[in-house]
Parts: C-alpha cells; structure tokens; sequence
C-alpha cells in the first residue's frame, strides 16, 4: 500500500533483521525438536493455528477485549471528521472507527491489512485531549496500518508462541507422572529440550519488544512528519502518560494485555518493568526524538 507516510527505510531495516535472527532461532529450535521429539509436528501444527486465528481475527479479537464497538459518523463526527482529513493527506483508505466506553485515556490500531484495518480510540483520550492532540495521536496510529506492523509483530510472535507451548508441554507432562514412566536418558532429553524451549521463548520475546519499542518510535516521527507539528503529538503524550498515573491500579492492570497495541503503555504510577521487557520506549526517549523532528521541519522550511 502506498501512502504519504514518508517510507521508514530504518524501520524496514529493522522489521527484516528481526525476523531474520527469530528465523535463525525457529531453524535451531525445530532442529532441536526433531532430533529429540517425535510429537513436533503436533506442537507446530498447534501453535500454528493459534498464529492463523491471531493472525485473521486480530481486528475481532482486540475489539472484543477492550469492549469497543465500530461506530459511524453520525455516533462520532468528531472522531471521523479528524480520520477522514488525516487519510486524505496521507493518501491512504479510510480504516473502520471504534470508541471503547472506558476512562483509560488510550488509542490503538489493528488488523491484518486495510481491508480489515481498524483505529480505535477510548472515550477517555477523547475527553481529554484537543482536536490537534487527538489528531497527532490517529496520525500516530495510521502509520501503523499504512506501514503493517500488526502483520509484521503477529508473524514475529509465532516462534515464541511454539516455545512457549513446548515449554508448557513438557513441564506439564513431567508434573502428571512423566518421571516415573521414562528412564532416566529420556527424563534428561526432555529436560534438556525444556531448557531450550526456556531460551528460545526469552530471546524471541526480547527480539519483539526491542521490534515493538522501535516501531513505536517510527510511528511517532511518521505521525509527527505528516501533521507537521511535533510538538502537538509530544503535548498529547505528556498529557495521557501523566494521565495514567491517575487510573486505579485495578483498570491498568486489565489493559496491560494490550500495552503492544496502545499509544502509551497501561502502567501503574510507579512502573517497575526495565526499559529491556518494555513494550514502548521511554517518554523522554520519545520527545527527544519529537524535538529533533521538530528541527528537522524547522530547516526544511522555505526561509521568508
């Protein structure tokens, strides 16, 4: 799909590098199932359904969770009125609309492709920010679609998924009696290909929070390049992070299931998580880099 969202050669760069190290990994990984496991292709063919209905229903499955309705512009003008002019200027097909009725002050995007492409915004961000906020945040947001990261991180995810399930499997079957029915060469084989699958799931997973952090940042400097205005989008997320800290623990702690997908992460007010397991990259982090977009528009323009 072309679009006026400004091609993110770095963020290109980064997407191939790595799905090409988590494809070194599932090569290794399968290696080790095959020669120590004869129930692999169960697992794969499993944890490849799983990926498949992620994959297909993802639009579904994000709506359904977060309690969001598709709505028209008739129930939201304001909301379509700022997507329809933010399309328009990217040159890119209009997504499906969704408002999830909740305080958290949030906005996602997702679907596997344009046809089933969604943005949804929380009625909560909706109260609180300006028409120029809430626009640098869709900005934000249909660079997303235009540049298929929902694609790009459930295909990414896959490998983890079948680690994670073949870690699961063999401490599930070691609990219900399988020391006792195996010799002790066995027990050591099937230890091993746990230890393994251990690896292989927190490299994966570190490989796609540091894809999820950086395509965070693309995203905000693609927002930001297509508005124009930097420092609105940096307003917008002074405004939700400080915001967050006011949600009760109780609400943040339901949401954090979709920290991949928001705007900002669902964080307590005091987070603890290392910067290494984050889904985002720090605020500081991300105004810093508004500020050198900001730089960057102030020297392209014509000199009066």
């Amino acid at each position: 799909m072309r679009t006026r969202f400004r091609p993110d050669r770095r963020l290109t760069a980064r997407m191939a590098l790595t799905v090409f190290l988590l494809g070194l990994l599932y090569v290794a990984f399968i290696a080790v199932l095959v020669t120590f496991l004869r129930s692999v292709v169960a697992v794969v063919v499993i944890a490849g359904g799983m990926l498949a209905v992620q994959y297909w229903c993802s639009d579904r499955l994000a709506l359904a969770g977060m309690g969001a309705r598709i709505v028209d512009p008739r129930q939201q003008p304001r909301l379509h009125g700022v997507i329809d002019r933010l399309c328009a200027a990217a040159d890119m097909p209009k997504p499906r609309v969704a408002v999830a009725d909740t305080e958290l002050p949030n906005a996602f995007a997702t679907g596997r492709n344009t046809d089933r492409a969604v943005v949804c915004v929380t009625t909560g961000l909706m109260r609180r920010l300006e028409n120029d906020e809430l626009e640098a945040v869709l900005a934000h947001e249909l660079s997303h679609i235009a540049h298929r990261d929902v694609a790009v991180m459930t295909i990414a995810a896959f490998l983890g998924v079948v680690a994670g399930m073949v870690t699961r499997f063999m401490f599930y079957s070691q609990l219900f009696g399988g020391r006792r029915r195996a010799d002790n060469q066995t027990y050591l084989l099937l230890m091993l290909v746990m230890a393994v699958s251990a690896v292989v799931y927190a490299l994966s997973f570190l490989l796609i929070r540091a894809l999820s952090r950086y395509r965070e940042l693309a995203a905000d400097r693609a927002g930001a390049m297509l508005t124009g205005r930097p420092s609105v989008l940096a307003s917008a997320l002074t405004k939700v992070t400080g915001e967050m800290a006011r949600i009760p623990t109780r609400d943040l702690r339901t949401a954090q299931a979709f920290n991949a997908f928001f705007f900002v992460p669902a964080i307590g007010p005091r987070p603890s998580l290392a910067t290494l397991l984050s889904t985002h990259p720090p605020l500081r982090r991300r105004l810093d880099q508004l500020a050198q977009v900001s730089a960057e528009l102030e020297r392209a323009a014509p000199q009066a």
